[in-house]
């Protein structure tokens, strides 16, 4: 049959939730369109009940990836790092579409949002040195200051970076051994539906990192008050909806990394990515544990044990 009287074989993307790919628990769909309102796909419209359903997943997954070595979270994000990288081709298209760039442009997007994952990758066993260490005190006692992750965390991507913003919210919760859930682009979803893919693919383990689609308000509320959610990244939401968000989210005293005052609006247009991210959210979602522990000399007489 001739290529042009084939029938076109029309991608259809799901969720990504504990490492399954699920259509929305409402049954609903929305459309997606590019940068001049030609028609893309139809993404999953999520509902209420898929976002709870996601951090359940995230909770589920905390333990076996909290626990895992540092050294093994870098290698698991330099396997999806490969993985893109083996994708490239497919998510250059996505992109181009989704952000109205062209081909050449997005491609260098692209090639951001690979190198951006080798980056985080190497952070995993390295944050340790410069967020924690030994505390001089007055007294017979090391004193140990030690990061850890703060547990699930309700991610919301950047609006309009639909891949390299994404990618730069998503490594470093999940490389300091936190899991994430993640509420995609609202207007260009596809990159974050296909980044799923990947995910699967790789070596994270299912439930590490929940990627919905929909309207982000809509998902966003029922996380921010979730009592089971830890930390919340507020990176694509707007003003208004950020203030909300902030004050449901401490009930259970969240961590909260507020958006960038070039974020302020949601639309993340000013922000530049491509700028070199620095350290400040892989701190954003850790907690510090000090330990306490006699030295071996007690009292004046110089006993010990």
């Amino acid at each position: 049959m001739s290529e042009q009287n084939r029938l076109g074989v029309f991608k259809t993307y799901k969720l990504y939730v504990g490492g399954k790919f699920p259509r929305s628990e409402s049954g609903r769909v929305y459309e997606v369109t590019d940068s001049k309102g030609q028609w893309l796909a139809n993404a999953p419209q999520s509902s209420r009940k898929d976002a709870r359903d996601a951090v359940v997943a995230a909770r589920k997954a905390f333990g076996g990836w909290s626990g895992a070595t540092a050294y093994n979270r870098g290698q698991v994000l330099y396997r999806v790092a490969e993985m893109l990288e083996g994708r490239k081709e497919q998510f250059v298209r996505e992109v181009a579409a989704s952000e109205g760039l062209s081909k050449s442009k997005a491609a260098a997007v692209v090639d951001a949002a690979i190198d951006r994952w080798v980056w985080y990758a190497g952070w995993t066993d390295k944050i340790g040195q410069i967020s924690g260490g030994a505390n001089p005190v007055a007294g017979p006692f090391y004193n140990l200051s030690t990061p850890e992750p703060t547990g699930v965390v309700a991610v919301l991507a950047p609006q309009k970076s639909s891949l390299l913003g994404l990618v730069s919210v998503i490594a470093p919760v999940i490389a300091t051994g936190n899991t994430a859930v993640v509420i995609a682009s609202a207007d260009a979803p596809l990159p974050a539906l296909s980044l799923g893919e990947v995910l699967a693919t790789s070596d994270v383990p299912g439930g590490v990192v929940n990627i919905l689609s929909g309207a982000t308000a809509e998902l966003a509320a029922p996380l921010a008050a979730h009592q089971d959610v830890n930390a919340i990244d507020l990176t694509g939401a707007g003003a208004e909806l950020a203030k909300e968000l902030e004050i449901a989210a401490a009930d259970n005293l969240k961590r909260v990394l507020r958006p960038q005052p070039a974020e302020a609006d949601g639309s993340d247009a000013s922000t530049d990515w491509l700028a070199a991210p620095g350290t400040h959210r892989l701190t954003a979602f850790l907690e510090t544990k000090t330990v306490w522990h006699p030295t071996g000399a007690l009292g004046a007489s110089g006993s010990s044990y």
